[in-house]
């Protein structure tokens, strides 16, 4: 029993001293943070395989409070931090809690996730260390259904490394909005979960495989030695380091060559022995002549054209936009809208029930949609068509290129005042407001084509025709109804999912409530996400406000009756 014992306090001895096994990854500490998708579309079985690919990437990390430290957060429609990176300092305990999280299994919030990542999971707090790299993955399967350029480019510029990871239905644009460039070495679209292991090995390789020396600006003047984690500087023969550990300075210097005054150096010239060389100022580079120094910030060195702030990479740089705005597909000018490329058609009902003062109303419902949009040639153009008993093209798709232009010319059109031939009017605008003639873009470049037709009451003329041929012909459809229109009709006008397409109010008064929930579903975010209306119930509230009034106007009319 003794002898028991004493192996007892042994195994505990061993197991609280003995190293650990070697680590494959032994570059240094590094904070990082998973950052993972519950979203409702992770299957169960999927969420097992995200499990395991954690753990197999952790697996072959060195963790410790000293070396590298891991925290989970998992998001949805909502963030949560499963633990932070000071909470488990053995493997074997951040394996257990991996085990035991429990998916949210909501929406897919990643705008919101990266900011909260940003804000409370690389906090000193939460265990972040000063002067540790910090490194993100961001592993999902959908879709955002909120921004992640801005916050993603913020995460960025605070020093955070950020992997993203795509599994199945994944959107390529929205990983590389997320993640760090390069992109080839931090984007990963993988085809199925069953397939996220075999990532989990392109993915140590990345993390594990960093040269500091070769990743980093070092600043050492003659040469940098990396170390775990980390590097130092040395010098060639002859020479010392000075005390700010990256420059270089002669030994038994006897003769000061730069004070001869012919060293034609940029910026600065260091005596060597048997001659001189030149020294950049910080922030620069000395160039092949060995004289002349370059900024490396290319944001000053190159005609970046960014329309807000450029943002200097090493060996690149990028663009971003104030908040509130978004980088368009040029990679350069900023917008409310994302997809600001779209060639959109607007058709407005000019008969004789809609009467003047209403027609001044739609005219600045027109322009609201208008203000929501970034209009100019290579992104939003907008046509115009008023019809009645017949159809007239108030402006085509090429001929204004501002928004104030076209809010000018919508205020000018004048009423037609006839019939209601919705019919003929998207007969019009499938034949000749779409086309190329008219400065609708070729279909070849994909920009999407959106018409939109307002209308006060029925049709006189036939419309299923029309409205199925415009669908087919890859057309977005939206219907705005007011007063005496018909729901049938506007129903049959829309695009599926008919909800996010047609609209319908009593009172031309109420449709300025439309534009500002309509300019959600014609702009959505730059994700491609699913988009919510602003106020969802709006439009039903409308109608049940109408039917309640219908009701009551009955119920008073009977009494009267009797």
């Amino acid at each position: 029993q003794e002898r028991s014992i004493c192996w007892g306090i042994i195994c505990i001895l061993l197991f609280f001293f003995l190293p650990e096994p070697a680590q494959k990854c032994k570059t240094g500490p590094v904070d990082l943070v998973f950052l993972i998708d519950s979203s409702r579309s992770v299957r169960p079985h999927e969420f097992e395989t995200m499990r395991k690919f954690m753990i197999d990437i952790i697996n072959t990390l060195d963790i410790g409070l000293n070396a590298t430290r891991v925290g989970v957060v998992q998001y949805s429609s909502q963030v949560r931090t499963e633990f932070t990176l000071k909470t488990h300092a053995r493997l074997s305990n951040i394996v257990k809690a991996i085990n035991q999280i429990i998916p949210l299994a909501q929406g897919t919030m990643t705008g919101l996730a990266i900011r909260y990542m940003m804000n409370e999971a690389f906090t000193p707090e939460a265990g972040d260390r000063p002067k540790v790299p910090n490194v993100a993955v961001i592993v999902t399967d959908g879709r955002p259904q909120d921004r992640v350029a801005e916050v993603a480019a913020e995460a960025r510029e605070k020093g955070i490394e950020i992997y993203a990871v795509g599994v199945a239905r994944a959107d390529m644009t929205s990983l590389r909005a997320m993640a760090s460039p390069p992109f080839e070495d931090h984007v990963f679209l993988v085809e199925s979960f069953d397939l996220i292991h075999q990532f989990g090995i392109q993915f140590q390789d990345k993390l594990c495989g960093v040269d500091l020396c070769l990743e980093s600006d070092h600043g050492c003047e003659h040469i940098c030695e990396s170390t775990p984690g980390s590097y130092h500087c040395l010098c060639l023969p002859g020479y010392t380091v000075n005390d700010d550990g990256k420059t270089c300075a002669a030994i038994d210097l006897l003769i000061d060559y730069c004070s001869f005054g012919n060293h034609s150096c940029d910026h600065e010239c260091v005596s060597v022995l048997n001659g001189y060389r030149c020294r950049c100022n910080e922030g620069y580079r000395l160039l092949e002549d060995s004289k002349t120094c370059q900024d490396m910030n290319m944001c000053n060195t190159v005609e970046h054209g960014c329309e807000y702030q450029c943002v200097s990479t090493p060996g690149s740089y990028h663009c971003i936009c104030p908040e509130g705005q978004l980088l368009q597909d040029d990679g350069k000018s900023c917008g409310t809208c994302k997809s600001a490329n779209i060639d959109l058609v607007l058709l407005i009902d000019g008969s004789k029930s809609v009467r003047p003062q209403n027609f001044e109303l739609v005219k600045k419902f027109v322009n609201q949609v208008v203000d929501s949009l970034d209009v100019s040639p290579h992104g939003t153009r907008v046509g115009l068509v008023q019809y009645s008993s017949r159809v007239r093209t108030e402006f085509p798709l090429n001929m204004y290129h501002t928004a104030d232009e076209i809010k000018a010319a919508v205020m000018k059109v004048e009423y037609m005042e006839k019939g209601t031939m919705t019919g003929l009017a998207l007969k019009h605008m499938l034949e000749n407001s779409f086309s190329e003639a008219e400065g609708a873009r070729p279909l070849s470049r994909s920009i999407p084509r959106i018409g939109l037709v307002f209308t006060d009451g029925r049709s006189q003329d036939d419309i299923t025709e029309y409205a199925k041929k415009a669908k087919e012909a890859g057309i977005t459809m939206y219907a705005v109804g007011v007063g005496k229109a018909v729901e049938d009709e506007l129903r049959e006008i829309a695009s599926e999912p008919v909800e996010k397409h047609f609209y319908y109010t009593t009172d031309f008064t109420a449709i300025s409530t439309i534009a500002e929930n309509l300019k959600l579903n014609v702009c959505p975010e730059e994700s491609q996400g699913e988009i919510e209306v602003k106020d969802p119930c709006a439009c039903e509230s409308l109608v049940e406000f109408q039917q309640a009034t219908m009701n009551s106007l009955e119920q008073v009319t009977q009494k009267h009756i009797l």
